[in-house]
C-alpha cells in the first residue's frame, strides 16, 4: 500500500557491499551492526553522496550485531578471529 501511494520507495543491497558497510560502521562509529541493519547502511553510503550537506538520514539499527561475527568471521575468512571466536565460545561453554 505504502509503495502505491509513492511513499515509500524499496532498496537492495549486495553481499559485498553489507560486508563493507560492517567494516565502515565498525571502524567509524565502533558499531558491531546486525546483518539486517547492514543493508540500510550499505544503501545510505550509497546514498549520502546524492543528499544536501543539511539533510538529516536516520537509520534504525536493530537487535546485536554480535550475534552475527560467526556469519561475518566466515564470509571475511579471517583465520585468526575465527580461532579467536572458536577459544571465547569454548571457554564460556566451560560454564555451563
Amino acid at each position: 500500500m505504502l509503495y502505491e501511494q509513492g511513499r515509500v520507495k524499496y532498496e537492495h543491497a549486495t553481499d559485498n557491499k553489507v560486508k563493507e558497510a560492517f567494516k565502515t560502521l565498525a571502524a567509524t562509529e565502533g558499531i558491531i551492526g546486525t546483518l539486517e541493519s547492514l543493508h540500510a547502511v550499505a544503501y545510505a553510503i550509497k546514498f549520502v553522496p546524492k543528499t544536501k550537506k543539511e539533510d538529516v538520514i536516520v537509520i534504525n539499527l536493530s537487535g546485536r550485531g554480535d550475534k552475527d561475527l560467526f556469519i561475518l568471521t566466515e564470509e571475511f575468512g579471517d583465520e585468526g578471529f575465527r580461532d579467536y571466536l572458536k577459544a571465547k565460545v569454548k571457554s564460556k561453554s566451560e560454564f555451563f
